[in-house]
């Protein structure tokens, strides 16, 4: 098969192309890659998909046998989890094995970049390019251990205003999907007044035969959850946990792009980041408005969170993210970290006194109303490419008998 990577690593069905053989050739080009940089060190880390432990012990002995220094983690952990590990620990880059939040068919393999966050397209590229042209060295087992998530959630709590978090007891519901964030949200606040109640909380190789991916459509159990409990809040994480989802106190999911804007004004206004906001093409029109009201700088990227990654590297942005629910913090590592945004949504409700759906009407009041809605379409082989060229060629003046204005 040809190995390609994609917006973020690769990905492919296990035991179909994702294989020992395959994964063997992408990490040994990797090491090559590595070699060329003076590179000397590794952090390797994985998520709760069927057999990642085995797949990222073998990525270890391979580094191990092109004489890496070589750190794996302990146990399961987060994506971002391992991308603050590789900054932390001085790494030259990081393998993350997962498929994020893709069906449990699948895994993958990520990279991280020495500052902790997504591969920038130039070093994929040279993996890419020398796929092939050296053969698999291994047999030397010898790497560190590290607990990659106890440096993590340090971190993350160092970053909560913790008066605000002592003062008003409320509930939340955490739904990590059977992936890599169990536990993480109860050990963060277990010193706190909130109450954390987790749900699909062991691990679970099939996710419970559900889309790991923390959507409306995903999160039925949650929201009902949210209001039998009468909890104040929900947050789901996908697989790998660099992506959230959000459940307001009436168990309605909010979207995506509402949360990115809550997320943003929080970031500026209360946290008073300084820098520039970075957004998807497909993120919503609210950003721009608080932009330009907030006097702030807009970049504006194609999809995919490498790009606002390799923004964070180059600009000094306070906030960036995407329609998919992954969002980075300028305070933080250059990497969307689906934990750390659900702890803000919830900072921005116990510094503000209000519910999240008060501070959504709040949000409207101030910046117009927005509709945001997400359909997924299967299309086969060069489907996609030909539509999007179709609406290139000719736009569209009008959605459901309505002029598109803007």
């Amino acid at each position: 098969m040809s190995i390609k990577f994609g917006t973020d690593g690769w990905r492919a069905i296990i035991a179909k192309d994702f294989t020992f053989e395959n994964l063997s050739k992408i990490a040994q080009a990797h090491a090559d890659h590595l070699k060329e940089k003076n590179g000397k060190k590794v952090v390797i880390g994985y998520d709760t998909r069927f057999m990642s432990e085995e797949f990222a012990k073998l990525v270890a002995e391979i580094f191990s046998s092109n004489d890496f220094n070589v750190i794996l983690s302990n146990r399961y952990c987060s994506t971002p989890a391992l991308s603050l590990a590789v900054k932390e620990l001085n790494a030259d880059e990081g393998i993350m094995i997962t498929a994020s939040h893709n069906t449990y068919q699948y895994n993958g393999y990520k990279v991280k970049g020495g500052y902790g966050g997504p591969a920038t397209p130039d070093i994929i590229k040279n993996i890419e390019n020398k796929l092939g042209n050296t053969l698999p060295k291994a047999g030397k087992k010898e790497w560190g251990v590290y607990d990659f998530n106890k440096l993590y959630l340090n971190k993350l709590f160092s970053y909560l205003e913790e008066e605000a978090f002592k003062q008003k007891n409320i509930k939340v519901i955490h739904d990590p999907m059977h992936g890599a964030t169990i536990g993480y949200l109860n050990k963060i606040l277990e010193d706190t007044s909130i109450d954390v109640e987790e749900i699909n909380h062991y691990r679970d190789a099939f996710f419970g035969f559900k889309h790991p991916e923390p959507i409306d459509k995903n999160l039925s159990l949650l929201k009902g959850k949210v209001v039998a409990e009468g909890a104040s809040l929900g947050v789901a994480n996908d697989g790998d946990g660099d992506r959230v989802g959000i459940v307001d106190d009436a168990g309605e999911f909010v979207s995506t792009q509402i949360v990115y804007a809550l997320l943003l004004l929080h970031t500026i206004r209360n946290k008073k980041i300084d820098g520039g906001i970075a957004k998807t093409i497909s993120t919503t029109y609210l950003v721009d408005r608080i932009a330009k009201k907030e006097g702030r700088k807009l970049f504006k990227t194609p999809v995919g969170f490498k790009y606002i990654a390799d923004l964070f590297l180059k600009e000094k942005i306070a906030f960036g993210g995407e329609e998919s629910g992954g969002y980075g913090f300028g305070f933080h590592i250059p990497e969307r970290d689906g934990l750390l945004s659900g702890l803000m949504v919830l900072e921005m409700m116990l510094l503000s006194g209000k519910t999240l759906v008060e501070l959504v009407e709040d949000l409207f009041k101030e910046f117009g109303t927005a509709y945001y809605k997400r359909v997924d379409l299967k299309l086969e082989g060069n489907q996609g490419r030909k539509l999007v060229a179709s609406l290139k060629e000719k736009p569209l003046n009008k959605l459901i008998g309505e002029p598109i204005k803007e």
